[in-house]
């Protein structure tokens, strides 16, 4: 099918499935999600495996947009008064899913109970910190949430990614040792790891103080967003471009660059909130087509091959998580909402954690093809129930407000006859000579 006719059905079917989810009271992440799986490969195959491959620009597009938001959301006061408790919440919930997911594998393959290699183990282990802050940001945003719970874990969704990349490449390398009886380097495990992180802090904090000053020079909403999109693509392409070098420490996350980019932005350039309004207006379809194409590569077929170790990791890291989350949250005395109900909002697993898995199969390679398996079937799970479980711990922490969504195409019609005569003050965002 042609791929712009792809795009097109992707729209419609999404929309369609969030009047399903509005009627049985579910996110429309969720609809998205079974959306792409019905027109997918896997199942009607109106969208078919060629297609997806056209369509790469749009998901790793999406990702930089989805890091931006999450960075802007680091406003300098909410983190002064809570970045420590905002670190240690991320060090506990992202390393007790470590730790409990590779304790659990690691027992069941002691024991003989299950036939689990330890290097598998421990990069199954590693892959477990990172969540999905897409499918959270779009519950945030759906639903309007607003108060201590919501506040807490933007920041977290954020910063736990780069703690499981951190894992992710300290694990490798000592799998690798496992398999062939080698010996790590210290430079291998931290060093590059740390640099990597660092460097793409750096290389996100140069593009965001960029952002913030030439925004200065425009006056129009219209120009800011341009301004915006331009660099955001420009963070995706420096992270696509070292990323083939050969130097391993030139490797960047895109995600933390463009999460970078917004946290600079937010907080040097004093009127952002404009034009962050009108941005969310405008990647919400692109947000739509990346949950659509999620949704259409998730594979039915993988359920019935994943296994004891596939139900084992999803059951152990959902634990590792939830407890992780509420032990942190003691530690440093949060709210007791925060306590009851962070860690059933931290389940979401998706982009970052393919990511990895795919990296998996050619690094490692005895071992590659089980453990991508796994992560699909668990991101199936994940991507499909998170999104719920985060709405529920919102609404549970009273920061949902009963029928609280994001005003549809239908409910925007109804309010037009609501609309008086009065004058109003609203500004177009049509380009005019304070452009210039």
């Amino acid at each position: 099918m042609n791929t712009l006719l792809v795009l097109g059905l992707a729209l419609v079917a999404g929309l369609f499935f969030t009047r399903i989810m509005k009627l049985i009271g579910l996110p429309d992440v969720t609809g998205y999600l079974l959306a792409g799986l019905l027109i997918g490969p896997y199942v009607l195959n109106l969208m078919t495996e060629t297609n997806l491959e056209t369509l790469n620009i749009i998901t790793t597009s999406a990702l930089g947009f989805i890091a931006f938001s999450i960075g802007s959301s680091f406003k300098k006061d909410t983190l002064r008064q809570m970045g420590g408790k905002i670190i240690v919440n991320t060090l506990f919930e992202s390393l007790s899913a470590v730790i409990v997911v590779d304790l659990v594998l690691w027992l069941l393959g002691v024991t003989g109970l299950v036939d689990i290699p330890l290097p598998l183990a421990i990069v199954l282990g590693a892959i477990a910190a990172a969540t999905a802050p897409a499918a959270t940001l779009m519950v945030v945003r759906q639903y309007k949430a607003k108060g201590i719970v919501t506040d807490t874990l933007l920041p977290i969704v954020g910063f736990d990614d780069a703690v499981g990349l951190m894992a992710f490449a300290i694990s490798i390398p000592i799998a690798k040792v496992l398999i062939s009886g080698g010996q790590p380097t210290f430079v291998e495990m931290f060093l590059e790891p740390l640099a990597q992180i660092s460097i793409s802090l750096a290389v996100g904090a140069i593009l965001g103080l960029i952002l913030a000053l030439c925004s200065k020079l425009f006056k129009s909403r219209v120009n800011r967003i341009t301004l915006i999109i331009a660099v955001v693509f420009a963070g995706l392409a420096i992270s696509q471009i070292l990323n083939k070098t050969s130097y391993n420490i030139l490797h960047l996350s895109s995600l933390l660059v463009c999460m970078m980019i917004g946290a600079i932005y937010s907080n040097v350039f004093k009127e952002n909130e404009a034009p962050l309004n009108m941005l969310e207006q405008w990647t919400y379809p692109l947000f739509m087509l990346f949950f659509v194409i999620s949704g259409a590569e998730l594979r039915v077929d993988v359920i019935l091959s994943v296994g004891v170790i596939g139900v084992v990791y999803i059951v152990a890291r959902s634990i590792g998580k939830y407890f992780g989350a509420s032990l942190g949250a003691k530690v440093v005395k949060a709210d007791k909402n925060v306590v009851k109900y962070l860690g059933f909002a931290l389940l979401p697993q998706a982009g970052v954690a393919i990511g990895m898995a795919t990296l998996v199969v050619t690094m490692i390679p005895e071992y590659g093809v089980q453990i991508n398996t796994v992560i699909l079937c668990a991101t199936f799970i994940y991507e499909l129930f998170g999104p719920m479980l985060t709405k529920m711990a919102l609404t549970k922490a009273g920061e949902i407000e009963p029928g609280a969504s994001r005003p549809s195409i239908f409910s925007r019609r109804k309010a037009k006859t609501a609309v008086t005569t009065e004058p109003t003050n609203v500004t177009t965002d049509i380009p005019n000579e304070d452009n210039k």
